[in-house]
């Protein structure tokens, strides 16, 4: 029987080699199609606030694609983490390249307070993809507790689960969103051995095995406030950084949602919660 941690040093694994795959990718546009305030909606920005003479820090920031956006918008000094060997490598390169001051840590998340010497931050930012990847969401907010200073903010934007539960597009000419995965958590990570990613690009040659696991919103909430944090924003939107299914249009923003024939549903949430 695989071990959890088995799971995450293959999840680990699984990055790595994702890597160079995302790196050459028109998705991420590192070639200069697409700037870091790409990968925020509006409302990231209306609910994180003002970042001038903030202390930030991206929790599995992957390339730190979005990473980069902290700076601009005013942040004092900003980290990224991530458990990607790979990736941090290429995140501290194209930092570099952008003349953006953006110090980016190697770690797993549930050591990131001594990766990160004890140091604390006005907020912690995570998501897009992130939550899925951790097997118990209460050791994750204690860990996020113990990175907050007091009065700051954890802002977690991510898929929503309804999102996750949906499998692919049927048949040629169907349009069904039809549920094919667990909402709920609670019957364990889901196995997945698939060579290509959520990206253009060629097929992994190695380490295909990946390991996800299912949070329902309320196992997120409940696990932030048990570490002692207080929610006070909560929202739901039809919104997404790309085009998922083939019949999604672009909104005015620049994201992508689904029709208006087609019904109106929750395909990312945001979460703030203070310290």
């Amino acid at each position: 029987m695989t071990t959890e941690e088995e799971m995450l040093r293959a999840n680990r694994r699984n990055w790595d080699a994702r890597t160079p795959v995302h790196v050459a990718s028109a998705f991420y546009g590192l070639d200069g199609s697409r700037s870091p305030e790409d990968w925020f909606a509006p409302f990231e920005w209306e609910d994180l606030g003002g970042l001038a003479g903030r202390r930030v820090l991206h929790l599995q920031c992957h390339l730190g694609t979005e990473t980069q956006a902290f700076p601009a918008r005013g942040a004092a000094h900003t980290v990224g983490l991530d458990f990607s060997g790979e990736a941090v490598a290429q995140a501290r390169r194209l930092a570099e390249e952008s003349g953006r001051d953006v110090e980016f840590v190697r770690a797993d998340v549930h050591r990131a307070v001594e990766a990160l010497g004890g140091r604390r931050f006005d907020v912690v930012y995570t998501g897009k993809g992130a939550l899925c990847y951790l097997p118990d969401l209460a050791a994750w907010a204690g860990t996020v507790r113990d990175l907050l200073r007091p009065g700051g903010v954890l802002y977690v934007v991510e898929f929503h689960p309804l999102l996750d539960s949906l499998g692919p597009v049927g048949r040629p000419g169907e349009h069904d969103l039809l549920l094919a995965h667990d909402y709920l958590g609670g019957r364990g990570p889901i196995r997945s051995d698939n060579p290509h990613t959520y990206t253009d690009g060629p097929p992994l040659s190695e380490a295909t095995t990946s390991f996800e696991w299912r949070h329902g919103i309320g196992e997120v909430v409940t696990a932030v406030t048990g570490a002692g944090l207080t929610v006070d924003l909560l929202r739901e939107t039809d919104l997404l950084p790309w085009q998922r299914f083939p019949s999604m249009v672009r909104d005015e923003c620049g994201w992508w949602r689904l029709p208006d024939d087609e019904p109106r549903i929750p395909l990312m949430f945001a979460l703030r919660a203070r310290a």
